[in-house]
């Protein structure tokens, strides 16, 4: 009866093999996703095509209400994939809000910087450069005018 219990080598073999390909199947996008990216082929624009950032970065035109963005600070506008910021009064910038580390999006301005969640990275509301965290280069900067109290973003 004993013998009927135990598993020969090759069974046992197999359900590791099994095993250990159910649980690869499941590990590995999780890893992947979040593995850095040495790929340098970035294109003139600042992306390569498989960035998150040369994708829909309120290219097509955003407004914003100047009330929304306050001095020494900024507004997330997540629709749009951009970040509004004045450093001092009447000075607007504008940049992705995409992270050029993983392509998260930024998620808050404070202490007049821009702060992404995901790893920690932290940019300039004056320039979009990095000021830590583990982003490799700026915040691209986007074109901004000002019309009355509305902040154009292109």
């Amino acid at each position: 009866m004993a013998s009927e219990s135990q598993e020969s080598p090759a069974e046992v073999s197999r359900r590791a093999v099994l095993r250990g390909a159910a649980v690869s199947g499941v590990a590995l996008p999780l890893l992947a996703a979040c593995g850095g990216s040495s790929d340098s082929s970035s294109s003139a624009s600042g992306g390569s095509a498989d960035d998150p950032s040369a994708q829909s970065d309120g290219s097509a035109g955003a407004t914003v209400p100047a009330g929304d963005v306050p001095e020494g600070g900024g507004t997330v506008v997540k629709a749009d994939n951009i970040v509004v910021t004045q450093p001092t009064k009447g000075d607007f910038k504008a940049f992705t809000a995409v992270c050029t580390h993983q392509g998260c999006l930024v998620s808050e301005i404070k202490d007049g910087q821009i702060h992404c969640p995901c790893h920690g990275s932290v940019f300039s509301i004056q320039d979009g450069s990095v000021l830590g965290g583990p982003a490799p280069s700026p915040l691209a900067e986007k074109k901004v005018s000002v019309s009355g109290n509305q902040i154009s973003v292109t």
